[in-house]
């Protein structure tokens, strides 16, 4: 029962904390994430009142990491990484080299060792998802070139985190660490064999993930989408994130972040990712909360006094020193300076990846506590800051484009024309894809007026459940007598109703079978193709589902039904009254 009321007490006041903190935040016009950490850092040990249980803050930081890579890769696109790839792939890049080569530089002088310096440099090297998508969010830049660029960045810079999750376990005792034991009892094989074959096993499982995952995940999340259960539909989504990445550890002894981030990317490649994300996103903003309110119970604010010197040269690092690196490779590359700048400044801060890095190199006796301590003071100092850094590059960029106009222009121009063609070929491509989807709800409503009767969600829904089935002239669709397997609607084509008073014409936006559906009885006619029909089918079950989810459509099924069967029953009597006289 104690563990229960500990569960319990420390996601409650989690949750109220940081909705307290999170919207005094936003109130100052920064980012939510600086209220969370504050947060955790009043529930921590390490200052006065309530303090939460962190073994237990710890298993929900993982649940938190797991869902924040889920995300990464639930919208991982490669074609917009392809398109910006060309400043994205090698600016990331090379500023993680730098970046990391500079932290390596501070810690040797504080007399760290090699491996606490590159744990501390790749911590400071990578910014925040998080952050950054807000700031472009709020200033409208998302879809803009340089937003593209920036998220094509975030990406590279997420998939070199990645990696380096995967391999500092594997080169923990050659840094000066010790090994925790994620080979499966790999650690006393040569170092480089034991590299190789974990690399092996990531690429094992990668593969598996890519080849396997597209064919089997999509077809399920259809498969559960045409239950029509909301909340069964969201437990999948979990599930399969959860369970590879659960998997993926148990398995291949890969981490568990890796297993998450593939469960988003294969995900992705389902018609029905957007749903997905949308279903998910709840929950997983609700642990990336969680996770952020660990962290900060993990953050020493002592170090602010202890340590003052190095907190502010890890946040001049951050803040000039990523940013001068970011502008210069954008430079070099020979892009706009706009771009440069907007780079510069919305890139300097540094977020998820470097809590999680900085927790693995502590784990792995690499990183001393008071790295991690640095690093977070780092962080949050960043993170509160950079809407003035974004604010300064702004009135940078006025600056420069009034003092330098033929400059500011033509510099880069030829690269951003070039680049703005690739994006419009991604955003055409978006749109068509778009444009598709509506247009097959716009002919299903055209085709079949019954369905304007339902909003868009549900008219999604009837695309995922019908079943296409073709009829040439002459087959017999429907046998008196027979048990109701379905409705169908007829696509194209024509069809006969054969009753005993006579036979029916029924042609495109036409159903029939509906009968034997909403009575439970058999079917009253024969149903003949007297053309190439195709039909959408809407079998037993799922109509039953669809029309109690939807009382009103029932209800003018139902009504359509009655006055086709009072028409036939007139026109019987209608033909014997003709046959008596």
């Amino acid at each position: 029962m104690h563990q229960e009321v500990g569960l319990i007490a420390t996601v409650a006041v989690s949750f109220v904390f940081a909705a307290i903190l999170g919207y005094g935040a936003d109130r100052l016009r920064l980012p939510p994430l600086v209220g969370y950490l504050m947060a955790g850092i009043l529930m921590g040990p390490f200052t006065p009142g309530f303090v939460a249980d962190t073994a237990l803050a710890g298993q929900l930081a993982e649940m938190g990491v797991i869902l924040l890579m889920f995300g990464v890769g639930l919208h991982f696109s490669a074609s917009d990484l392809l398109a910006v790839r060309g400043l994205a792939v090698p600016g990331a890049i090379g500023r993680i080299i730098l970046a990391t080569l500079l932290g390596i530089g501070l810690c040797k002088l504080w007399g760290w060792s090699l491996g606490a310096g590159l744990v501390f440099g790749l911590s400071l090297s990578v910014a925040s998802t998080v952050v950054l998508l807000k700031a472009l969010e709020e200033r409208n830049l998302v879809n803009a070139p340089s937003g593209r660029v920036a998220v094509g960045w975030l990406i590279v810079e997420d998939l070199v985190m990645v990696l380096a999750l995967v391999m500092l376990p594997a080169l923990a005792e050659l840094l000066g660490g010790h090994a925790v034991d994620t080979t499966h009892g790999l650690g006393d094989l040569p170092l480089a064999l034991t590299i190789g074959l974990t690399l092996l096993k990531v690429a094992a499982f990668a593969a598996m993930a890519i080849f396997l995952g597209p064919r089997i995940v999509p077809w399920l999340l259809t498969m559960i989408a045409r239950t029509g259960s909301r909340e069964l539909f969201t437990l999948t989504v979990l599930a399969i994130a959860l369970g590879i990445a659960f998997g993926s550890a148990a398995i291949f002894g890969v981490s568990f972040a890796l297993g998450a981030f593939f469960a988003g990317v294969v995900m992705s490649e389902s018609q029905l990712s957007h749903r997905a994300a949308a279903d998910s996103l709840p929950l997983q903003n609700a642990f990336s909360v969680l996770f952020f309110v660990s962290v900060g119970m993990l953050f020493d604010p002592s170090i602010l006094v202890r340590q003052p010197v190095a907190v502010i040269g890890a946040l001049a690092l951050i803040i000039l020193g990523k940013g001068i690196i970011t502008f210069a490779i954008v430079m070099l590359l020979r892009y706009p300076i706009g771009m440069g700048l907007t780079l510069a400044g919305g890139l300097a801060q540094i977020g998820e990846f470097s809590f999680i890095l900085a927790g693995l190199g502590v784990s792995l006796g690499l990183l001393p506590q008071e790295g991690r301590d640095m690093i977070l003071a780092a962080a949050i100092l960043s993170i509160t800051l950079n809407p003035l850094v974004i604010f300064a590059t702004d009135g940078l960029k006025k600056y420069m484009r009034s003092n330098w106009p033929s400059l500011w222009e033509n510099y880069g121009r030829g690269r951003q024309k070039a680049l703005g063609v690739e994006l419009e070929k991604i955003r055409a491509l978006g749109e068509e894809r778009e444009r598709q989807h509506q247009l097959k709800i716009q002919q299903l409503i055209e085709t079949f007026p019954l369905f304007s009767q339902v909003n868009e969600d549900a008219q999604e829904e009837l695309l995922l459940l019908f079943k296409a089935k073709s009829a040439p002239p002459g087959e017999r669709v429907i046998r008196r007598g027979d048990r109701g397997d379905g409705m169908y609607f007829i696509s194209s084509g024509a069809v006969e109703v054969r009753l005993a008073s006579g036979a029916i014409r029924l042609e495109p936006g036409a159903f029939f079978g509906e009968m034997a559906l909403l009575t439970g009885g058999r079917r009253t006619a024969d149903v003949i193709a007297v053309d190439f029909c195709q039909f959408e089918v809407l079998e037993r079950r799922d109509f039953n589902m669809f029309m109690s989810r939807h009382p009103n459509l029932r209800a003018v099924v139902s009504e359509m039904a009655q006055k086709r069967t009072e028409m036939n029953v007139l026109r019987q009597q209608w033909e014997k009254s003709m046959d008596l006289s």
